[in-house]
């Protein structure tokens, strides 16, 4: 479980085919003691686990495998040595819960289809998937990339975003343009708020 604010920016250092796996070495400013094997992390929305530790020189180095179910629901396949991705570790009791109810299970990605700098902020417009596009609600919540946004509006298939300049120095958000494939986790609440619907008719 995950509240999808940011922790830290790791940057992949390899990924390698293993069948239909994915072994990929991810570089972090976590302490390596801070994480133990089998640990949960949500890498750039996808809950992963850590099945490797290791230091290289002043970075933590710890290694996830991507299955074939990941590979093909989000961007987790395109990923390639260099990439940045945004990081954070799973909860603990006690934990500030200060974004929402992330559990880092992606429902499939999403593209960026505009960016507006002014202020230096950013408003992205996105599209969603049209079969998920309808649990996203003006002033909602929505985890796009591991991080917990508020939905600003809403108009058929498409949303909006207003990341804040912290939020872009912080995250990944900084570098990205239009056309940008983003791991989609709808709010927890509208799909079983939804469900509840279909059930009840």
């Amino acid at each position: 479980m995950f509240t999808g604010l940011v922790t830290d920016v790791g940057e992949i250092l390899s990924v390698e085919t293993r069948g239909e796996l994915r072994r990929i070495a991810i570089a972090c400013a976590y302490p390596l003691e801070s994480i133990a094997l089998g640990a949960s992390i949500a890498c750039s929305g996808p809950c992963l686990t850590a099945v490797g530790l290791r230091h290289e020189g002043a970075r933590t180095v710890f290694e996830v495998d991507a299955a074939a179910e990941t590979l093909a629901r989000t961007t987790a396949g395109e990923w390639a040595v260099g990439r940045r991705i945004n990081l954070e570790r799973s909860l603990k009791i006690g934990d500030e819960l200060g974004g929402h109810i992330v559990t880092g299970h992606v429902d499939g990605v999403a593209t960026i289809v505009s960016r507006d700098d002014f202020d230096g902020m950013s408003r992205f417009s996105i599209e969603a998937p049209h079969e998920y596009a309808r649990f996203i609600a003006e002033k909602g919540s929505v985890a796009l990339d591991g991080t917990s946004l508020t939905v600003n509006a809403v108009e058929g298939d498409r949303f909006s975003v207003l990341i804040i300049p912290h939020t872009l120095a912080v995250t990944t958000w900084g570098g990205y343009r239009a056309g940008d494939r983003l791991n989609l986790e709808v709010d927890l609440m509208a799909r079983y708020a939804a469900r509840l619907t279909e059930a009840g008719k």
